[in-house]
Order: structure tokens, then sequence, then C-alpha cells
């Protein structure tokens, strides 16, 4: 079983990249969680929350099908050390307006910590179409759907160290120790990056830009069951993001709790998505994924429902860890049957156009929510997404059976 789960490891290239984007993950998330708690201290406003998240996000929207075509047409590390290098110097400015007390309990102003937010999303454009076709090339195609399962691992168990070590830097040290170790461990996927050698490196074409991105979405637009999977991928993203991005508010406005519940509810959250992404790496295949994952989903939708009526800490705890894992292995599982359909001279640009549903969700779901919130109430909120997950589940199982016999 332990050689089915993690068999991608058998790859020296894939190891290395699984490690150096795990430690970066790790400092990501000691920033996400200091920086949402710190925005919401600092002003005391959810709205404020989904706006943050609207601007890390939008970039992605913009210039993800740039991006893509990039992805196509140069070395795909060569962008992503470019996208390492500028998510370094936006971690470095926000721990510098710290330190330097420009934002504080005296001075709150939240602007800064929003702008950095834009160009962080605007490197994730490039490097997200980037990494998401570089991975593929450091496996063989049959280990592809384990390689997918095991990265969103990396990312998940880092999900969990990072909201334990941010928080507990957040109280004992400091926003700033968040957001400056966050900039340290950029180095680690840096490092990374210059030593793997992808097995596939993108062509010159003569193609233009447009040209190479009309190429792509055509791709997507001809090809079965492609549309209906960046459909289902933007309206998940769309309905689920809530869940996680408006966790200060639940834990503050609903329990009555602090930053120590908060970051608790993250963990749980992390372990469930860790423990979902195992169980995909360990049955990963190439077909047959397509009405377990809308079943997955369906769950997740009824999950989000309880959440949203629960009032004690531990049950929201045991709540939010199954939603976690619901919602990683829904991503692994459309992860999966989206990658095996895409050539690898593609990938950059169908990925950009797939990044650009799973990252378009997100940020149009958490300002939609953050303008509902004050009028409806949190938990009124995420029990109208769960009830419209589960409708969504329903749909795609009725009327696309490509996707579910997929």
């Amino acid at each position: 079983m332990l050689a089915r789960v993690f068999r991608a490891f058998r790859y020296r290239d894939f190891r290395l990249m699984w490690l150096g984007a795990c430690v970066s993950s790790i400092g990501t998330w000691m920033q996400s969680t200091a920086q949402s708690w710190l925005i919401y201290d600092l002003s005391n406003r959810s709205e404020l929350l989904g706006l943050d998240r609207f601007l890390g996000e939008i970039p992605i929207v913009l210039l993800s099908l740039f991006g893509g075509v990039l992805a196509d047409r140069v070395n795909r590390r060569y962008i992503l050390l470019g996208s390492q290098f500028l998510q370094m110097l936006c971690a470095t400015i926000l721990t510098s307006l710290l330190v330097m007390g420009v934002i504080s309990k005296v001075h709150p102003i939240v602007w800064p910590i929003l702008i950095l937010s834009f160009f962080v999303g605007i490197a994730q454009a490039f490097g997200g179409p980037a990494y998401s076709a570089l991975v593929p090339s450091l496996v063989d195609k049959e280990d592809l759907p384990n390689a997918i399962s095991l990265n969103s691992i990396q990312f998940n168990l880092a999900r969990v160290i990072g909201p334990a070590l941010g928080g507990a830097a957040l109280a004992n040290l400091g926003a700033a120790w968040c957001f400056g170790i966050n900039a340290v461990s950029y180095v680690a996927v840096i490092a990374t990056l210059l030593i793997v050698r992808p097995a596939f490196i993108p062509k010159a074409t003569s193609a233009g830009v447009f040209e190479s991105m009309r190429q792509g979405i055509d791709f997507v637009r001809t090809r079965a069951a492609m549309v209906p999977l960046i459909a289902l991928t933007f309206s998940m993203t769309f309905l689920s993001v809530t869940l996680l991005q408006f966790l200060p508010v639940f834990a503050r406005e609903v329990l009555h709790e602090d930053a120590k519940a908060f970051t608790i509810l993250l963990i749980a959250s992390g372990l469930g998505s860790v423990s979902g992404a195992l169980i995909v790496a360990g049955f990963a295949r190439r077909r047959g994924l397509g009405r377990p994952s809308l079943i997955i989903l369906a769950t997740l939708g009824l999950l989000t429902v309880a959440f949203s009526y629960s009032r004690t800490l531990w049950l929201c705890v045991a709540i939010v860890f199954l939603c976690g894992a619901c919602l990683i292995s829904m991503f692994a599982m459309v992860m999966s049957m989206v990658q095996s359909i895409i050539p690898d001279e593609m990938r950059g640009r169908v990925m950009s156009v797939y990044n650009l549903s799973l990252r378009g969700g997100m940020p149009l779901g958490a300002l939609l929510s953050g303008y509902l919130i004050p009028h409806f109430t949190l938990p009124v909120v995420l029990a109208w997404n769960g009830v419209l997950l589960v409708v969504l589940a329903v749909y795609f199982w009725m009327v696309h059976p490509d996707v579910a016999a997929l």
C-alpha cells in the first residue's frame, strides 16, 4: 500500500521538487494565517478579507492565459524562478512594513497588504501554469495521477504545519515573524528549480501569442468533457472558498473564540486534506474518477451545511476535517482527469485555462460572500453554499454523463 501511495517518489526530480515546494508552502501558509488575522484585527471588517482574497486572485483571472502561452514557449523552470523571486520580494516588503511600524495597531492601515497581495497574484498568474505543466514532465505518464495526489499532499501537509507554526509565531512573536519566515522559505524552492531537469522543454514557435492562446482555447472547446470539467472546477471553487476564507470570522463571531481556535480549525482542515490526498494517491487511476468525484462533491455540500449549524469548537473541528478531505479529493480527481487528456506541447496553455477556472472562482466567491455576510450572517451564507454544492453534483451527474463516465 505504501509503495502505491508514494510511487512517484521513485523519480529524483519529483522528490526534490516536492520537498522544495513543501518548504515554500509552509512559509506561505504561515503568512496566510497571519495575514488573514492581521487584516481582520486591524479593520474588524469581514469584507476586507474577501477583498484581500479577490486582489490576490484577480491577476490570475486576467493574466493566466498569457502565463499558459509563456509556459509552452519558455523553459518552465525560468518562469517559476521569476515567480518565486517576486513573491519573496513581496513577503520581505511586508515584513519590513511591520518591523518599522508602518502597519500597526497605532497605524491600522490595510491597503499596503492588499497591494502586495495583488503583486503576489501576478507572480502566481505566471507561475501557476508553469508549475502545473512542469510536474507531469518529472514522472512517467502512468504515474501522473499519483504525482498529482502527492503534490496535493505536500500542499496540504504545509497547510497543517504552516498554520500551526504561523499561529504559534503570531501569538508569541508577532505577524512580522510569519512574513519574514515566508520570505526565507522561498530559498528552498528556488534551489530545487536550479537542480531539476525536466524531461520536456518547450520548443520555439513562430506562432503569435494570441494565436497560441487560441489554440489552447480551441483544444479545451473541442475535446470531449473538457468544457464541463472547467465549468465544474469554477463552480466548486466559487462555492467552497467561503468555508476556509472566512474561518477567522467564524471563529470570532460565531464560536466567540480567539486566534488559537482559528489556527486549530485551519490545522484540522489541513489534516483532513492530507488524509483525503493519501487515499486518492493510494488508489489513483486514470479512469473511473468521474462518479466518485461527484459523490464526494455532494458530501462536501452536506458537510458545509452541517458546519454552518455547528456552535461548539470540537464539532466544527471534526466537520472541517471531513470537509478538507472531501475538498482535496475532489480537486485531485478533477486535476487527474484534466491532465490525462492534455499532450505535453499543449499543457501550459490548457492548464492556464484550468487554473483560470480554479483560481477565478475563488476571488469572485470570496468577494460575493464578503458582501453577503454582513447582510445575512456567515452561517446562512455557508448553508446556502452547501446546498448549491449538492445541486451542482446532481446537475453534473444528470446533465453531463461524459464527466461522470471519465
